[in-house]
Order: C-alpha cells, then structure tokens, then sequence
C-alpha cells in the first residue's frame, strides 16, 4: 500500500480545519489530531501552504511568485 499524498486543495481545506478549531478553543495539537495528520506534517503543510486560501490556483505553488524564473 503507498503513501497517500494529499491534493493541495486538500491541504488547504486540512489547514483551514484547524485554524477554526483553534478559534472555537481547542488546543493546536488536539485540532491536528482530530483531522488525522501528523504534527509535523501540519508545520511542514503551513510552512509550504500557509498564505493561500481556497480560491487561488495551485500553479504559484509549482511555479513560485516569479512564474518559474
């Protein structure tokens, strides 16, 4: 069985789940928890996902701020 790799979409909807749950009180680890990743792979997706909401593209991610150059 592989390794699930998770679509950037999803990372971000993962990454918005827990940012509400901390608002509604619950502790940061107990938010990571509770969507079923890892901590470390939560710090790892913020660092690399954490300034895009739902509504941009995916392609700054692959291609960076300056269009690949």
């Amino acid at each position: 069985m592989g390794i699930k790799r998770h679509k950037p979409e999803e990372i971000v909807t993962q990454l918005r789940q827990v940012e509400v749950l901390v608002g509604k009180g619950i502790a940061r680890i107990d938010a990571i928890r509770q969507i079923s990743i890892a901590e470390q792979t939560n710090y790892r997706w913020r660092k690399h996902y954490g300034g895009m909401g739902k509504g941009q593209s995916c392609t700054n991610i692959q291609t960076g701020p300056l269009g690949g150059g």
